[in-house]
């Protein structure tokens, strides 16, 4: 029994080691402060033996070209936090509109600077790898931003390779709107911007809840479905060599990342 004023002395013991409940992949992103919906798509998407590591971007709750654009400011110091003494193999800056905004290699080169260790990303590669995988050449596309940020996205999907038959936004103005948007809306509103001759559907915005119904609108229109989450986790699983298929968020997840591009 310890009496007080006694030191403690452990017997010696051997512990049983292995290499810890995380040993296939560790993966990093980093989001904005504002984001209500991609810490639990993650976590939904990840599987066992792969972790799920976040930080966060002070964001302004007022998402505009211009403030999207100061992202970059603060994008090597949320790298550098991302549990640097485990070292995720990937980090991906999780925003889809900042990323247009930035501009990919620019990202990189921040993250590489506060976390030289992973392997650098950001949400639109994971978009364009996805889409191209699934070999979708004419797209439609349903946002919640403002028509100045959808006409910067239309520019970089054309850019990328892409048609895009229609673009449409619901003109909101802040992250916590976006993520307030209900998956039932997501549904009819992927419906209403499809069209005969769309290859695929890109509900952008990692802030909204589309994942939750990405499968479902696969099978209302018979054609694939990219959400920006999906499409983000589903890349950098693939670059963390992880190939696991995943039921319930798409078809996306079914394909083995052959076509991955930096």
């Amino acid at each position: 029994m310890f009496e007080t004023g006694n030191m403690v002395t452990s017997a010696h013991r051997t512990p049983e080691l292995d290499q810890g409940k995380h040993h296939r992949a560790k993966l990093g992103f980093i989001l904005m402060s504002t984001d209500l919906a991609a810490k639990s798509d993650f976590f939904a998407l990840a599987p066992e033996g792969v972790a799920v590591h976040i930080t966060r971007l002070k964001t302004d709750d007022y998402t505009t070209t211009e403030t999207l654009a100061r992202h970059i400011e603060h994008m090597a110091d949320a790298a550098s936090r991302l549990q640097p003494d485990t070292k995720p193999d990937v980090i991906s800056y999780s925003c889809t509109s900042g990323s247009i905004v930035i501009g990919e290699e620019r990202i990189y080169e921040e993250i590489r600077k506060g976390a030289p260790w992973a392997k650098p990303m950001c949400l639109v590669t994971g978009v364009v790898n996805a889409l191209r995988e699934l070999g979708a050449q004419k797209l439609v596309v349903g946002t919640p931003y403002l028509d100045e940020i959808n006409t910067a996205e239309a520019e970089f999907l054309t850019a990328k390779g892409f048609e895009v038959l229609d673009i449409q936004g619901l003109n909101l103005t802040t992250g916590i709107e976006f993520g307030r948007v209900t998956p039932g809306y997501w549904k009819t509103f992927a419906q209403e911007v499809d069209r005969p001759d769309a290859d695929a559907i890109f509900l952008s915005c990692g802030g909204i809840r589309s994942l939750d119904v990405a499968e479902e609108i696969e099978q209302l229109t018979g054609k694939p479905v990219i959400t920006s989450n999906q499409a983000q986790f589903w890349s950098c699983l693939r670059r963390a060599g992880i190939g696991d298929h995943i039921k319930g968020f798409g078809q996306i997840f079914t394909r083995p990342g052959d076509r991955l591009i930096s």
